[in-house]
């Protein structure tokens, strides 16, 4: 059938491509904010900044539409998007190569056996894997309880240096479980300088 004599709809037909950004003269407001590293970061009248990034050879660009007056960067669109895409890729792939590690402890666990699990743990968290610490509970020690969480969290402050308690320990059925994750590189680094000076401090005083 027709459809009163109009062209019918064809999937089959290219579609019209839809920027994700508004660039160049498709950005229609009276100013702009341009920032980045070539130009000077100001307020600008569009038709200015739109003529800087001609005469650059490179595009005006819509980064955050929603600001008074909106923000806008002076790049090469298809390099940007590129870029943009690539980063996008990076973290979805660092996301899904996220790592769970188990360390399991008895509520009877002696020095020896904790200190070697620690050693495990600053291993897994150097690496950037989770680590899921839990104390097992057999039959009766259940009663014993405190215990299992005394350990946890004297394994969470043996790892403080490393990585940081995601979930407090918490009991589930005959389990006590504890969480933690990895620190960013620059809280570790942190952490260290402010040790370090800490010791130095106390090593003054003393002398």
């Amino acid at each position: 059938m027709g459809t009163g004599g109009g062209r019918p709809y064809d999937r089959r037909l290219p579609q019209k491509k839809v920027e994700e950004h508004r660039i160049n003269d498709k950005i229609r407001v009276p100013q702009v904010r341009l920032v980045g590293e070539n130009v000077t970061q100001d307020v600008y009248p569009t038709t200015i900044a739109y003529q800087m990034a001609q005469d650059m050879g490179l595009d005006l660009v819509e980064i955050v539409e929603t600001s008074t007056p909106p923000v806008c960067r002076i790049v090469d669109y298809q390099k940007f998007l590129y870029e943009k895409k690539k980063k996008e890729k990076e973290a979805k792939a660092k996301t899904s190569k996220s790592v769970l590690k188990e360390i399991r402890f008895g509520p009877n666990t002696d020095d020896h056996d904790f200190n070697f699990k620690v050693k495990h743990a600053i291993k897994f968290l150097e690496e950037g894997a989770k680590v899921k610490a839990y104390v097992h509970f057999k039959g009766r020690s259940i009663a014993y309880k405190e215990k299992g969480e005394i350990i946890l969290l004297k394994f969470a402050q043996a790892l403080e240096e490393y990585g940081k308690v995601e979930l407090l320990p918490k009991l589930e059925g005959n389990r006590m479980f504890l969480h933690l994750m990895p620190l960013p590189k620059k809280e570790i680094i942190t952490l260290i300088i402010n040790k370090n000076t800490h010791a130095s401090n106390k090593d003054k005083f003393q002398c």
